[in-house]
């Protein structure tokens, strides 16, 4: 027997449940759309989504030759929403990419391979500029012949979502042809504004996962820089390649901490100074991401 004055969910007004459902995470909404079909209808209500998407999109999608053919193609936040996870868009003038993270709504970049400071890479006989069907980006780099090769990124963080833990990954294929990047060790490390490092190795060929590389626990002077602390990389296999769902392979350069209210310089190295040569090595980007493994909402 119902007793008097008690409230159902049902009951609800729809527009109170989606403000409700706006605290939460898309994640959650997904799941909690399930519940009936009042709850299902205030899923996909604008008040929702419009709180995952980032409070500076406009000013992102901005710098995109096609953000404002994104914004007039979509008919809700929702929309909006899901495409920015599934099909990355090109931002600053086509320099870098910028999605969703699917489960958390959280900011992803990559940049492309002319975004990067690659040595040599203006030299033709060293390193060549392709198109790639299978890039989101115009060129790619593609290694032609050296024995230094380093490779720079670095991104301001407050372009990225606060309090978040990220990964940045070295976004690259191998030619056909391609030789002298399985048999060493290679260096990685990051910098956030001088101090803060985390340092290992990694190798190119995802074969050698049976050997351990140490990480490096001294500081690191490839950057020309002093560090006060260096974080130790995991034994897991961000230390091998790893095939990625858009045919691409990636290896993990190492995890930083977005602190809220942090305004700083992220950067991000590879390099290989062996005296053998290298070739064959094809360059999309560095994609930072948040650091999260879970499920996703549905689209």
């Amino acid at each position: 027997m119902e007793r008097s004055g008690e409230l159902h969910l049902n009951e609800l007004p729809e527009g109170c449940i989606a403000n409700a459902l706006s605290f939460t995470a898309p994640l959650d909404v997904a799941r909690l759309s399930a519940v009936s079909p009042m709850f299902k209808s205030a899923a996909i209500s604008d008040v929702v989504w419009e709180r995952f998407l980032p409070s500076d999109l406009e000013s992102v999608l901005s710098t995109s030759p096609d953000g404002s053919l994104l914004l007039a193609s979509v008919s809700s936040k929702r929309e909006l929403y899901f495409s920015l996870c599934d099909n990355p868009i090109l931002v600053d003038n086509g320099r870098k990419s910028f999605s969703l993270e699917k489960k958390s709504g959280k900011k992803c970049y990559m940049l492309s391979a002319m975004d990067l400071v690659i040595t040599w890479s203006d030299t033709p006989r060293y390193w060549k500029w392709n198109s790639n069907p299978a890039s989101r980006f115009p060129e790619v780099a593609e290694l032609i012949k050296v024995c230094w090769l380093e490779i720079r990124g670095k991104i301001n963080t407050c372009m990225l979502s606060p309090s978040i833990l990220y990964t940045a990954n070295l976004v690259f294929k191998f030619s056909i042809e391609a030789y002298g990047l399985d048999d060493q060790p290679v260096e990685v490390a990051m910098k956030l504004d001088g101090d803060k490092i985390c340092a290992h190795s990694v190798c190119w060929n995802a074969e050698r996962r049976g050997q351990q590389f140490r990480t490096a626990r001294r500081p690191v002077d490839f950057f020309n820089f002093s560090c006060r602390r260096s974080i130790p990389a995991r034994e897991s296999d961000g230390h091998y390649p790893k095939k990625r769902g858009d045919g691409w392979l990636e290896i993990e350069l190492g995890d930083f901490f977005c602190t809220e209210g942090e305004d700083g310089e992220l950067e991000m190295r590879v390099f290989d100074g062996t005296n053998y040569w290298k070739h064959g090595l094809i360059v999309e980007g560095i994609e930072i991401r948040p650091k999260e493994v879970g499920a996703s909402p549905s689209s």
